[in-house]
């Protein structure tokens, strides 16, 4: 055991941690990884156990405390870009023939939908522009 460097175990540990990182896909392992990849750097370098210790709770609380956050931020928002259904929801379109609460057909993003009105009481006319406020399946629900 003491034929083997310090370094060489924070290594050892490192990949230990980055094992179960990868399997379970928990990012505070990988942080506790790198923790250990800079305690190694401190060993290499020669500090004595007690600085190697305290690099690597250094540096795995203070990524835990920034990096977490921030990852937590980003997963959690929505994409700013909308693709799919999702970006024709809000568009106008062009009433082709008559929709009222039964259906009705429109003109959207240059294709042609069928649709029916979101108000069961109300009709639109050939000609006139609808507003897309959701779509089911492949109608468009207008208003």
């Amino acid at each position: 055991m003491n034929d083997i460097d310090a370094w060489v175990w924070w290594l050892v540990g490192a990949a230990a941690l980055g094992i179960p990182l990868v399997v379970t896909a928990m990012p505070e392992l990988g942080m506790l990884a790198v923790g250990a990849v800079a305690a190694a750097i401190a060993a290499g370098l020669g500090g004595d156990i007690v600085v190697q210790v305290l690099v690597f709770a250094v540096v795995s609380v203070a990524l835990i405390a920034v990096v977490r956050p921030i990852a937590t931020r980003h997963r959690s928002q929505r994409p700013q870009l909308v693709t799919g259904v999702d970006a024709l929801k809000g568009k106008q379109a062009i009433v082709l023939e008559r929709v009222d609460s039964a259906g009705g057909r429109i003109k959207l993003a240059g294709e042609v939908w069928s649709a029916r009105s979101l108000d069961t009481g109300r009709a639109y006319e050939a000609g006139q522009e609808v507003d897309v406020v959701d779509i089911e399946g492949a109608t468009a629900i207008v208003m």
